[in-house]
């Protein structure tokens, strides 16, 4: 078993710059010491991180244009917002959570790592209704059909939904069709991969309004202003 990042990291033929790797090990240290406080992630060791955390964060980059605001929804301990700040330093990254005292660990961890990305306690569906960003990313928050429903009224506050879903996708799909929620919706899948340790895949899954497709897979991004203020990390410079 891999016993540090960059090893983890070649198991699967990942490559970045050292500063980046370095920073994403000081994000496992301060994630897992507060996980030995707070249930944060069952991901403590390396392998683990890199092969489940760190690969969905760089299936969403992927679909991420530079200059993006995006919004984590239930970022928990920080995947994938953290991570797309630290391997993205071109996109506009926020957090929310609305359990109160992970909102407290990953503000902490933010402010340690020194990134500039808001970390906001509450609803993403709530924060929706007062600002305006153009890509949501989830992980491991819930079905298609839950997800689809918290986030109807707020269609004018974002451009598209980008979801890392597991084989159980395509029932979820199903499910969300049969409750209506995908009319007048175009969901794309734009990525499927192996997930570690089994024989079946994880996929990127972007949801748009038909209306705002420019083509088959591309969603049109809207130009918006100023960051959203939350509880906020200190700042660095931008730039890898």
């Amino acid at each position: 078993m891999a016993d540090d990042l960059a090893a983890a990291m070649a198991e699967h033929g990942i490559e970045l710059p050292d500063e980046q790797v370095a920073q994403l090990e000081r994000y496992c240290g301060l994630l897992w010491d507060w996980n030995s406080r707070l249930n944060l992630t069952r991901h403590t060791d390396y392998p683990r991180f890199v092969a489940r955390d760190l690969v969905d964060s760089l299936a969403f980059a992927e679909f991420l244009q530079s200059g993006e605001r995006i919004l984590d929804v239930g970022t928990g301990g920080g995947v994938p917002g953290v991570v797309l700040a630290i391997v993205r330093p071109d996109l506009d990254v926020a957090l929310a959570e609305s359990v109160a005292k992970r909102a407290r660990a990953v503000a902490d961890i933010v402010e340690r790592l020194g990134l500039d990305v808001p970390v906001h306690a509450t609803r993403a569906e709530d924060l929706l209704g007062r600002w305006r960003c153009n890509t949501l990313v989830v992980r491991a928050v819930a079905g298609l059909a839950k997800l689809l429903r918290w986030l109807r009224p707020q269609w004018e506050s974002f451009d598209r939904l980008l979801v890392v879903k597991g084989p159980a996708w395509i029932e979820e799909r199903g499910e969300a069709r049969h409750a209506g929620l995908l009319r007048n919706m175009a969901l794309r899948k734009l990525k499927s991969y192996p997930l570690p340790g089994t024989d079946s895949e994880s996929v990127v899954l972007q949801i748009c309004p038909k209306e705002r497709m420019l083509d088959a897979r591309r969603c049109r991004i809207t130009a918006i202003g100023k960051k959203p203020q939350g509880r906020r990390g200190g700042h660095r410079k931008r730039g890898t």
